[in-house]
């Protein structure tokens, strides 16, 4: 970064162009809006963002006036941060993807985009997602398909499509994605970057438009690992807006990078969940990819404990254990409905009414509409909870320390096709932690020509980030 090169650059390595006269913040931002202005737009068209915050050269200039003067800001001084369309601002809009919030701004940042702006952070831009969240192509009625940097045939997965489309294309350092069932960690997967969902209650949700509060996280995506857990140090704790994150009240820690350590794996026992490998030929180029990290941890020091699973499916888990549809229609009734958000709609209903949304998610919607929280939402939660149970006794009768297994069974689909096999259900639907991080590129093909990124997939036990 000393010569300015923005290409996969840390917080590390800006940081050390800031103090060594290098590099300013507001030059940093100007980097990352020349990029989006070159490729976002225009080139290869990803159209991975929504909204780029027009005060963003404002904002970095006055961190540059402050560094001069005293220092640093706080942990995250002067970092670009594309932020989901569904994280409330009070500077931009947040439109959940959707027309039929079109030009909202909300009266308060959320919880976490104001940890970020304290922490230093430039909110650079808002990107774009699934229509409010509900599925995982990353395509919206207000900006359309986002294309994968990797292969511009193919989704960049989703729901968090343009965070990961966007760090994949260096738009911005760090990025915030959502996950309901595998929103965060599905474009990590298909972008080649990481994504972290913690533990439900350890990053507040307040202020973010929902899906499900059963079962909604919010969590770091960044090209490194030591970037996202220095993210998930600003946005951790304790929010009264959230009573969930009550739950993390003598379970979080000040500082996870402390855990950050290359012989990290050495001692430890990870259990390979074969039940969420493919067996077809289509699969063979992630199965082929996961065998290399499961040797690769083996090489690590980690002992690899082949599991026996077949009651443990992830497809079942959506189908008959995850309660998001059940959710959608009042939880996200509550957050429209809140009289000091002035939004330009009040409910799921009258967004059905207006028609001012992308006809992908209309099926989804309107099953949500017609779903109670009966007898049958409550039998879920039961079967939820016997999963949770499953998997903490799988975990104790083994001895392991996480579960590994690749995040999707077989590439992210082309643009058109509707997400497949993906593994992330068992992570959103206990509410365990769980990280993707990259696991490499299947082989080249005419449209990808170093392969389509492939994510590799750890879960543990609640509270376990570190």
């Amino acid at each position: 970064m000393a010569a300015c090169k923005l290409a996969e650059a840390t917080i590390t390595d800006v940081h050390r162009a800031f103090r060594s006269g290098g590099l300013t913040a507001k030059r940093l931002a100007g980097m990352c809006l020349e990029r989006i202005e070159a490729y976002d737009r225009k080139g290869p068209r990803l159209n991975a963002l929504i909204t780029v915050n027009p005060n963003a050269l404002k904002a970095a200039a006055a961190l540059d006036r402050k560094f001069r003067k005293s220092g640093p800001a706080g942990p995250l001084h002067g970092i670009p941060v594309l932020l989901k369309d569904n994280v409330n601002t009070k500077d931009m809009p947040t439109t959940g993807g959707s027309k039929s919030l079109e030009g909202y701004i909300p009266p308060a940042d959320a919880f976490i985009a104001k940890r970020l702006r304290d922490a230093g952070a430039i909110l650079l831009a808002k990107a774009n997602l699934h229509e409010f969240a509900v599925w995982g192509e990353t395509v919206s009625s207000i900006l359309g398909q986002t294309l994968n940097p990797y292969d511009l045939t193919r989704t960049p997965g989703g729901s968090s499509g343009g965070t990961g489309a966007g760090l994949a294309a260096d738009f911005g350092i760090l990025g915030i994605g959502t996950d309901t069932v595998n929103s965060i960690r599905s474009p990590a997967s298909a972008c080649s970057v990481v994504g972290i969902r913690p533990t439900v209650g350890l990053v507040s949700r307040a202020g973010i438009i929902p899906y499900s509060l059963t079962q909604d996280a919010a969590g770091p995506m960044a090209r490194t690992v030591a970037d996202a857990v220095r993210m998930l140090n600003v946005i951790a704790g304790y929010d009264p807006g959230d009573p969930a994150t009550a739950w993390s009240i003598g379970r979080t820690e000040r500082d996870y990078t402390r855990h950050l350590k290359k012989d990290g794996l050495r001692g430890k026992r990870i259990g390979v969940l074969r039940s969420f490998f493919g067996s077809q030929p289509i699969h063979g180029d992630v199965n082929a990819l996961a065998e290399k990290a499961i040797r690769d941890c083996r090489k690590m020091g980690a002992a690899m404990v082949d599991l026996d699973t077949p009651d443990l499916d992830s497809g079942r888990i959506v189908s008959d254990i995850s309660v998001h549809l059940h959710d959608l229609r009042p939880d996200l009734d509550a957050y429209l409905g809140d009289p000091k958000a002035g939004t330009p709609v009040q409910s799921l209903g009258e967004i059905v009414a207006s028609g001012k949304y992308h006809p992908g998610i209309e099926k989804n919607i309107k099953e949500a509409m017609a779903l109670k929280r009966d007898a049958g939402y409550f039998e879920r939660l039961a079967k939820r909870a016997k999963l949770q149970d499953r998997i903490m006794a799988l975990m104790a009768e083994h001895a392991l320390d996480a579960l590994i297994f690749p995040h999707q069974k077989r590439p992210v689909v082309p643009v058109g096709e509707s997400q497949v096999e993906r593994n992330g259900s068992l992570g959103s639907v206990t509410g365990f932690p769980s990280i993707v991080v990259p696991g490499g590129f299947t082989r080249p093909t005419e449209t990808a020509a170093i392969g389509v990124p492939v994510g590799i997939e750890f879960l543990g036990r609640p509270w376990t980030e570190g």
